[in-house]
């Protein structure tokens, strides 16, 4: 079976870790509050396509480096490029940028946002994208595109942002971009927790060792339907379950777990 060690990796546009089966990925330019170029964000894309074949790593966290998570495009890198550029090359760099969020939701690994300070523009969707997202007191949190003169809808903002938070919060957020808020992103269930920033990466780390040491493969199927099940009926999403469940029933991990319980110890789950 073909199958890639992401602990030998070596991005070159943000920082990446493995370590105890959890990777960590950091965007690392501080002084410019860890904007995102052209070059990260298909390195940021290819990563997170690459996970799909990464035995090594159960759950990923997605932080940014001094006290911010990330300022969005590059003003210099990126926004000014586009001002020149015709359709054709428009539309490749959207669909792109498109591409970044399909990955981050195809991936089997649960993806955590730790988010401090600046989450703005595209750096709001890598959080909204992720699967779960904690914050601290001083996250600052906007989806910016109208105040640049472009449309709310960027990155599936549209189409994600209401199933989160709702869709007149949504509307309100994209429409005007405006801050939202740690307290009310905590509010409206964008924010799975808000944590003192000395406590942030911690809180995540927690988390993410849980699920790693949890059943991956029952994991990434519950990533799986969460995803998919947007689109379907009551109807449809009860059979999608029952077939996934079945699936489930047959790995491994879940003779594990029962055989586990008759003993009275916690199972070991080996992601299969």
């Amino acid at each position: 079976m073909y199958r890639l060690q992401a602990a030998e990796w070596q991005p070159q546009h943000f920082g990446w870790q493995v370590r105890d089966r959890v990777a960590t990925l950091t965007l690392n330019r501080p002084e410019r509050k860890n904007p995102i170029t052209f070059d990260s964000y298909a390195e940021m894309r290819d990563t997170f396509h690459r996970l799909q074949f990464a035995d090594d790593v159960r759950a990923v966290i997605v932080t940014g480096a001094g006290n911010n998570f990330c300022s969005g495009g590059d003003v210099h890198e990126i926004i000014g490029p586009l001002v020149g550029m015709e359709m054709p090359e428009l539309l490749y760099f959207t669909r792109m940028t498109g591409d970044l969020v399909k990955e981050m939701r195809n991936c089997p690994q649960p993806v955590i946002a730790a988010v401090d300070g600046v989450c703005a523009g595209a750096g709001a969707i890598l959080a909204m994208a992720s699967d779960l997202r904690y914050a601290t007191p001083e996250s600052k949190t906007a989806f910016l595109f109208t105040r640049v003169g472009l449309a709310g809808c960027d990155m599936g903002a549209c189409a994600i942002l209401p199933r989160i938070i709702g869709q007149g919060r949504a509307a309100e957020l994209l429409y005007t971009g405006r801050v939202m808020s740690a307290a009310e992103g905590q509010a409206w269930g964008f924010f799975n927790d808000v944590v003192p920033r000395e406590n942030l990466l911690a809180r995540a780390w927690d988390l993410a060792r849980t699920l790693a040491d949890g059943p991956a493969f029952g994991h990434a199927m519950t990533k799986k339907c969460l995803h998919q099940e947007w689109s379907l009926s009551i109807e449809q999403a009860l059979e999608t379950e029952a077939e996934a469940q079945a699936i489930c029933m047959q790995t491994r991990d879940f003779g594990r777990a029962y055989h586990a319980f008759v003993k009275k110890e916690q199972p070991k789950f080996e992601g299969n």
